[in-house]
């Protein structure tokens, strides 16, 4: 097995069919249509490329009327091709609406201008801020008021040779501005009609293993560009492992890598990816996979009872092994301000041997001392776990860990709120996801059999592609390649596509973004949209590969 590897939606009303003035006909299609994106700078030009720059005065509008009535002598619509698919279009007759020098984009709320400014600049329009006169092939951003829906849905009018995308909340927003982006991009031209769309799982992640191989931060820039263009919310970054510790620490200085990232480029990235509506998820994993914060401190080696040192793992039973720990969350909480945390919890060497008690006396009598003569090393262990979970949890983030770290037969229980992120069933004692589930948990998938990117494809993984997970997973195959009952589909908060860097030298940082290329874009299909796309893969990867 790799060492390693590797809230809930808001309740959505159903979405209203719109009828269309001027010949519109109410044509609503889902599609699994893919579009190639593209990693783009900060004011939304290619990465690598010449950047554009914009008006970005801040001035927002009221919604425009349509200056033209579409007639029938356009051919009714198609819906946009974009990655993800949308998830509904009334099709309508007229021209679409397409970018020219000198057009505007206006928003109706002030705390729109992030969205309008990075659309403005990547369609080479004029951000002209809060506006309420209406000009022709406007794009106006708006807020579109009340209570209770889904933050991340939107709606995309086109008509009358301009474009209206309001939504509930920013988010919302934004993505209806990738969606105009793609359609532009890919087709020259945003088709008339309307798209309603949202996606069906509110956490889409990518995960990136920086503790095994360094990456530099404008690499993950891009990364963080190309998943906004994909409407990914999340980027776990797992900075903490055997082999180094890669962010800079005021409080512990001597655990950090040589090769690491400071605060600043930290914030940075943080910031960026903010501004695409992408929550930064921390993992510093424990208690197993911190060599390097052994490596300064000796003394917090666990050993056997034999007195052999066990890679990797903490001394549990030496408090000081949670002073450590707990310092470095209490100061990357600081760092990282997302409501998401991920506290490892995997692999922990004293627990995966048959005997734990015998392997490890010290730690079955620090079990026995504080839960009596039937303690256990999993009690003691998953005790741990509580107590990082209450040290990330009065930062006000939610808690996760692997599904490896939760135990059957412990007489302690993992506190209710930690979300299992399952990731493999290969582990001594596995259980099925629908174990979990049933018991109550929320579930996030992170299947090793589909959506493990492991460098130099140690053990038996092998580089997982595109079309296997376009073809056959969906968020309920949580493990292997069956899925659970459908009845669990509402507490499967959706996914993360993981890249984990084993063998380090196996692969360069620019062919790992060629790699996941297809694959970051399949598995954002299918957490946007779990059902069959309409496309066949072939569709979908010459539509990718032909928009680059």
């Amino acid at each position: 097995m790799s060492q390693h590897r590797r809230h809930r939606a808001p309740a959505r009303k159903p979405r209203h069919r719109q009828a269309l003035a001027g010949g519109a006909f109410a044509v609503t299609v889902g599609l699994g249509v893919g579009l190639g994106v593209w990693a783009s700078g900060g004011d939304g030009s290619p990465a690598g490329s010449a950047r554009r720059t914009s008006d970005s005065d801040s001035v927002a509008s009221s919604p425009a009327a349509p200056s033209a009535s579409p007639t029938r002598s356009y051919p009714l619509s198609k819906a946009p091709q974009t990655i993800p698919a949308v998830r509904s279009h009334t099709a309508a007759r007229g021209p679409g609406w397409r970018p020219a020098h000198g057009e505007r984009v206006v928003v109706s709320d002030a705390s729109l201008a992030d969205e309008g400014k990075l659309i403005a600049g990547e369609l080479g329009l004029t951000y002209a801020g809060e506006k309420n006169d209406v000009r022709a092939g406007d794009v106006r951003l708006a807020l579109s008021g009340g209570e209770g829906g889904d933050p991340e849905s939107y709606t995309m009018t086109v008509r009358g040779g301009r474009v209206v995308i309001s939504g509930p909340a920013d988010a919302g927003v934004f993505y209806g501005t990738r969606t105009l982006k793609q359609a532009v991009r890919g087709g020259g031209t945003a088709p008339e009609g309307v798209v309603n769309d949202a996606p069906a799982k509110p956490r889409r992640g990518f995960m990136l293993d920086i503790a095994r191989k360094p990456y530099t931060a404008g690499w993950i820039e891009d990364r963080i560009r190309e998943l906004g263009d994909l409407k990914y919310n999340e980027l776990g970054l797992h900075f903490s492992d055997d082999q180094g510790f890669r962010i800079q620490s005021d409080s512990h200085p001597e655990i950090v890598s040589k090769d690491h990232l400071t605060k600043a480029q930290v914030k940075q990235i943080v910031g960026l990816a903010a501004a695409r509506h992408i929550t930064v998820v921390p993992e510093i994993d424990s208690p197993g996979h911190l060599g390097a914060v052994i490596a300064a401190h000796p003394d917090l080696q666990l050993r056997d009872a034999r007195g052999v040192a066990t890679r990797g793992a903490v001394d549990i039973s030496n408090d000081r092994s949670a002073a450590i720990v707990d310092d470095l969350l209490e100061e990357y909480a600081g760092l990282f301000p997302g409501d998401q945390w991920h506290l490892g919890g995997d692999e922990y060497q004293a627990l995966t041997v048959r005997d734990p008690e015998a392997s490890y006396p010290q730690l079955a009598a620090a079990a026995r001392k504080a839960y009596g003569s039937g303690g256990t090393v999993a009690d003691l262990t998953t005790a741990w776990l509580n107590d990082r979970a209450a040290t990330v949890r009065n930062h006000d983030r939610t808690p996760r860990a692997w599904n490896d770290g939760f135990f059957r037969n412990a007489s302690v229980r993992p506190g209710k709120d930690i979300v299992v992120a399952y990731w493999t069933g290969k582990e001594l004692g596995a259980r099925q996801p629908a174990e979990y589930l049933a018991a109550g948990r929320e579930v996030l998938n992170y299947n090793d059999e589909f959506l493990y990117y492991v460098l130099g494809e140690p053990q038996t993984f092998v580089y997982p592609t595109g079309q296997r997970i376009y073809e056959q997973w969906t968020p309920r195959v949580l493990r292997g390649t069956q899925a659970v009952p459908a009845r669990y589909d509402s507490r499967i908060l959706g996914g993360s596509f993981a890249v984990w860097s084993d063998l380090a030298g196996a692969q360069t940082q620019d062919q790992v973004a060629a790699g996941i290329r297809l694959p970051l874009r399949a598995t954002a299909q299918k957490l946007w949209d779990s059902g069959q796309p309409a496309l066949t893969w072939a569709q979908f990867k010459a539509l990718a590969n032909r928009l680059g």
